[in-house]
């Protein structure tokens, strides 16, 4: 059956499940993913069997099978910290020339709630924390890959106390990855029956195109079932990131497989990882399905961006 959907499922979805981990553990999910020289790096949600989440790194050759999983996590909660005692969550990594590594930004997890945290790693054998950055409760953030008017860029989901019954994304802006400034809503969820009404958030660090950043986010509609995790795009100005040109009004991908409808959480399409092969002209969306398992998904890059051109603007404003 061919789906009228943007991005296509890889036949061997999926690709990561607990089952090939080398510990005993629940899910495997939500990752990371970034290109070193000829290696997929995936940096993977893992949720033990005590419930905690971790971060470990799975490593293949075509990022597609083969994976090998390191033997140890690349950064492991400590239970002694309150503001990551309940485990780390739903990464996402981007390169930044400029400092000459990677950063890894994820949500710690402890009794004050989700909070934004930051580290660094050139290689995924060796990681430096920079801590949280964001107090809770705050979620989904990724940083800009370069700095925007001298600032650096981090997009994320504040909840407390600012947009906590329709939760939507926003943007900060720092001189220093450390200190950042109040938010400012870049965008919103739709009122109404549209399948993003309940809450967005950011997917995948943003990429940069020359028509703008192109934005992979998920978005969330409630229904007398439960909630439903779908996938749309947005385009917004490279030069000030908080003014929206393009929002797909449709979803470029939605839960329909088994392994995304059953799982800890059914229904759910949560991806964290995007690569842009230019040789192939292609995009490989790394996501989490029913919160148990990694699949992947591709899709052209010159029909993405089309897409996106295509849209009309943000209909949430």
């Amino acid at each position: 059956m061919t789906s009228p959907e943007l991005f296509r499922r890889h036949p061997a979805n999926p690709i990561l499940t607990a089952a090939d981990w080398p510990a005993d553990v629940n899910v495997v999910f939500n990752p990371a993913a970034v290109q070193l020289e000829n290696e997929t790096i995936l940096l993977v949600r893992v949720e033990a069997r005590t419930g905690i989440s971790h971060l470990a790194v799975a490593r293949s050759d075509d990022g597609v099978g083969g994976w090998q999983i390191d033997s140890e996590p690349l950064l492991l909660p400590d239970a002694r910290n309150g503001s990551e005692c309940w485990g780390f969550e739903d990464p996402r990594v981007v390169w930044v020339g400029e400092l000459g590594t990677h950063v890894i930004s994820c949500t710690a997890y402890g009794p004050a709630g989700p909070a934004v945290f930051l580290a660094t790693s050139v290689d995924f054998k060796t990681v430096e924390r920079l801590g949280v950055v964001v107090a809770p409760e705050d979620k989904n953030a990724a940083l800009l890959p370069e700095r925007v008017d001298g600032e650096w860029i981090l997009f994320h989901r504040p909840t407390s106390n600012f947009g906590h019954l329709h939760p939507g994304i926003s943007l900060s802006r720092s001189s220093d990855l450390r200190s950042w400034s109040a938010p400012e809503v870049v965008m919103a969820p739709r009122t109404g029956a549209w399948w993003d009404a309940l809450r967005i958030g950011i997917g995948p660090p943003l990429l940069r195109t020359e028509h703008g950043w192109l934005l992979v986010y998920h978005g969330v509609k409630e229904t007398v079932s439960g909630a439903i995790y779908r996938v749309g795009l947005a385009l917004l100005d490279l030069e000030e990131p908080t003014r929206v040109l393009r929002r797909t009004d449709e979803w470029v991908l939605g839960p329909s497989a088994m392994y995304e409808r059953q799982g800890d959480v059914p229904n759910a399409i949560f991806p964290c990882g995007l690569i842009h092969d230019e040789r192939k002209g292609e995009l490989r969306l790394y996501y989490g399905a029913a919160d148990t398992c990694i699949c992947l998904a591709t899709a052209s890059f010159d029909e993405t961006l089309a897409t996106v051109l295509d849209a009309g603007p943000d209909s949430s404003k």
